[in-house]
């Protein structure tokens, strides 16, 4: 009997019977077998189908950490947009001039105004806080008066009385500005705005004979007999000089030369240049914007507080503004206002309710992105746990 070595290119022979030995394929070998996965973790069937998971999950993370980035970008822009009124707020214009804002503190000298009737300069120290009480019928109802009692200085208009108004708009008067052509309102009732109130400092605007000093204009005199009648009362008027750099910020601000123009500056503009110098921190009462005599829903007020029943506002605001010659520009002032107070320490009662809910928008903004940053991280997990990703059999 002859005995060869198994060939090297042919499988042995198993010594197993047939139907009882495995078989690997079809044909010659039988039929094939499924294969079975492997026992072993790092030894997998499927590499490609590992590299394809794994970069799907990595691709998963850098999107959740993309848009938490994204959230955190736009959080932090919206936070900068809402403090830039106030982070700008220092900053001065270039129409004003830096002694505006004093580096020593004390009393300082304005010399845009003098009293009467020695013709001195204000002095008096710088306000931390003002509040600029609008006449306007915005006030009505309002019930800001102990807000506005709470500043530390106060600023009125004209003739705008507090007596049976005290609810809306405050009892306290730190200074009033005065137009020359309001003067004769006020001496009708000088008990009540001279006597009663000694400790308000008034400021009257104007200009041209009736203020004339040197020649004692009608005005002027009537302000002279008033210090008579009440030593120790303080009133200053606006110099000629300081008359006409309010003319000269007109004019600067619109593109317009006032006098050319037809147009007559109001007691709100000649307040808003004097709390500019005197206040540190100004809240504006009572005033409305630019465009809101333009809406459509805007409600009906009285031009004045005090005189119910007549003009309503935005008829006479309008009615200045198309008048071709010898007229306030009430709306282009507010314009003007609200382009200040991105620069300068103004604001508007309505700007706080607006800050407020801002604030709100913003924080829920943000809670909003951490719970949508933790669902995601929390679906990554899961689906990085998942067997199906994973390449395990379930």
């Amino acid at each position: 009997m002859e005995f060869r070595a198994a060939d090297s290119e042919q499988p042995a022979r198993s010594n197993l019977p047939a139907r009882l030995a495995p078989r690997r394929g079809r044909g010659r070998w039988g039929p094939r077998l499924p294969s079975l996965p492997s026992p072993f973790p790092g030894d997998s069937s499927h590499p490609a189908a590992e590299r394809s998971n794994s970069m799907k999950a990595r691709g998963r993370l850098l999107l959740i950490i993309l848009c938490s980035l994204g959230f955190s970008a736009i959080y932090i822009l919206l936070c900068c947009w809402a403090c830039l009124p106030f982070c700008l707020a220092s900053c001065l214009d270039p129409h004003f001039s830096v002694n505006f804002r004093p580096t020593v503190p004390g009393p300082l000298h304005f010399s845009g105004y003098s009293s009467v009737p020695d013709g001195k300069p204000l002095v008096r120290e710088l306000c931390h806080s003002c509040a600029v009480v609008s006449s306007s019928g915005q006030m009505l109802g309002s019930g800001l008066g102990a807000k506005i009692d709470g500043a530390e200085c106060v600023l009125r208009m004209n003739q705008a009385p507090t007596v049976g108004f005290e609810v809306d708009v405050g009892q306290r008067s730190t200074l009033r500005v005065i137009s020359h052509t309001s003067v004769p309102l006020l001496l009708r009732n000088y008990s009540h705005y001279f006597k009663q109130a000694r400790d308000t400092l008034y400021v009257v605007w104007g200009q041209g004979k009736h203020m004339d000093r040197a020649l004692g204009g009608r005005t002027y005199r009537s302000l002279l007999q008033l210090t008579r009648m009440y030593p120790g009362l303080q009133v200053y008027t606006f110099t000629e000089h300081m008359m006409a750099y309010c003319d000269q910020v007109f004019q600067d601000e619109t593109g317009k030369n006032r006098r050319q123009s037809g147009s007559f500056l109001s007691t709100g503009w000649f307040t808003m240049i004097l709390a500019l110098e005197l206040c540190e921190e100004i809240v504006v009462y009572g005033m409305v914007s630019d465009s809101y005599c333009r809406e459509e829903s805007h409600p009906s007020v009285p031009y004045h507080y005090f005189e119910k029943g007549r003009l309503d506002e935005c008829q006479m605001y309008l009615a200045h503004e198309r008048a071709p010659r010898s007229a306030h520009r009430f709306i282009t002032e507010k314009a003007v206002f609200s382009r200040w107070a991105k620069k300068r320490p103004i604001a508007d009662e309505d700007d706080w309710k607006l800050d407020l809910g801002l604030l709100m928008s913003l924080w829920t903004f943000f809670f909003a992105s951490i719970v949508l940053q933790l669902l995601g991280a929390s679906l990554l997990g899961t689906h990085l746990l998942s067997p199906e990703d994973s390449g395990e059999a379930r």
